[in-house]
């Protein structure tokens, strides 16, 4: 290695918090992207099923999103601009109200917080007290909200919850669907807020993903998610989906919920919505439910003025008919197919997820993480999730051509077959 590369790295040794989490596992310094590929600085390419944690649902440097971008910044477009009017913004707004709104009858006012998904989940939930009076916010085991304080609250994983160093109130958490074997836990949930001796107090909220992501690729079916809107709607709560991770296509729609025959009160996005990895979040709000006064809610960064470019280029380009969701049909498809081939290599593994959010339950953080480990030697960078990381998830940009996704999984199928290999001779010794 050259020692100017060797100088670099060692940087982030030297320099770098020891908060930094997925380099100690994929330790490459990379230099370029496009597509599905992603390139180090001595010229070697891995293929990528992890998508910026679905930040990159579009690839890495959409040509056309890189065009508009480049465009607005050689003729000196606004740059930053609070929360202004500005032609980006305008433009990016009309977009989502003509593609992703309209079509699908949503009234929603859009919001725009700070930049990170977890901001967006902390207006959520104060929007949802203030418009009730209420405090209570029902979340769920394995649910993944974000690591601010109020999110964090909302959040079931123990490791992060352990980060707060103070106690994290005003959130009841309850089993998610299919949590606990035999327990129908939205009739529990029901019965429990129906209770004067339940000990739940009257929610603000209930708020879920309807594919909890980081917690393992648990699916909620849609008879359970069309449940608790219906529960949330009798006990006086508002229904928030956090569509950050589950959503802009990743499940196979734009939003998570579209075909479950709901509609939240609050939606929540990040990640992807602004098409190019580009920092954006937002909040998708009733209008009856539009109560923040001025700045009641604010960030210096709320909103993204180059993050509105890509953002609506993205939105024509690839939601202005149904095209694209066909495309993303026909691949979710093509996922579950290798996945299978990958779990017959597993006693005992199961898929999880749906869509374009699947992955394998291979049954031990340990297992997963040799897959993993071996899939990033032979070329392909994937990682896992799973309350005890036991499951190899693919989280591959939704636009990944046929021959790649193949690739990949031949990659994948290949480090599977060596770890079990591993794992049983060490077990024969």
């Amino acid at each position: 290695m050259p020692k100017d590369m060797t100088e670099t790295r060692d940087i982030f040794e030297r320099r770098e918090s020891e908060a930094r989490s997925y380099c100690r596992s994929m330790p490459a310094m990379f230099a370029s992207a496009s597509g599905s590929n992603i390139t180090d600085a001595e010229g070697r390419s891995w293929i990528d099923f992890l998508a910026g944690c679905s930040s990159l649902n579009y690839g890495h440097n959409d040509p056309d999103m890189k065009t508009a971008l480049i465009e607005h910044i050689s003729s000196d477009g606004i740059a930053h601009g609070l929360d202004l009017h500005t032609d980006t913004k305008g433009a990016f707004l009309r977009a989502f109200e003509e593609h992703i709104l309209a079509p699908r009858d949503m009234d929603h006012r859009v919001m725009f917080t700070g930049p990170t998904g977890a901001n967006a989940v902390e207006a959520a939930m104060k929007i949802a007290r203030k418009v009730t009076g209420r405090t209570n916010v029902i979340a769920f085991t394995n649910g993944f909200h974000g690591v601010t304080m109020g999110a964090l609250a909302a959040t079931g994983n123990g490791y992060h919850r352990g980060g707060a160093g103070m106690d994290k109130s005003g959130v009841t958490r309850m089993p998610f669907d299919a949590y606990a074997d035999g327990v129908d836990s939205a009739a529990l949930l029901d019965q429990m807020l129906s209770d004067a001796s339940g000990g739940i107090d009257a929610p603000a909220a209930i708020m879920f993903e309807t594919v909890q992501g980081e917690g393992g690729l648990n699916a909620a079916s849609p008879e359970w998610v069309k449940r608790i809107a219906e529960i949330a709607r009798k006990h006086g709560a508002l229904l928030i989906i956090d569509d950050i991770q589950a959503g802009v296509g990743r499940t196979g729609t734009f939003f998570s919920f579209e075909e479950m025959g709901v509609m939240p009160d609050i939606v929540t996005m990040a990640k992807s919505i602004s098409g190019f990895g580009l920092p954006l979040a937002l909040v998708l709000v009733r209008p009856e439910h539009d109560v923040f006064g001025p700045a009641e809610h604010n960030g210096t960064f709320r909103g993204n003025t180059h993050a509105f470019v890509t953002a609506r280029v993205a939105i024509e380009k690839f939601w202005s008919d149904d095209a694209f969701q066909r495309e993303l049909a026909e691949k979710a498809a093509q996922i579950t197919r290798s996945l299978e081939q990958v779990a017959a290599l597993v006693d005992g593994a199961r898929l999880k997820g749906r869509g374009l959010m699947q992955g394998v339950d291979v049954g031990s953080g340990e297992l997963a993480g040799d897959i993993c480990a071996r899939a990033y030697d032979k070329g392909l960078v994937i990682e896992t999730s799973g309350n005890e990381d036991q499951v190899v998830k693919v989280l591959a940009p939704l636009t990944t051509p046929a021959d790649t996704f193949r690739k990949g999984f031949n990659i994948l199928l290949d480090a599977t077959r060596d770890a079990v290999t591993a794992r049983a001779k060490l077990a024969a010794e």
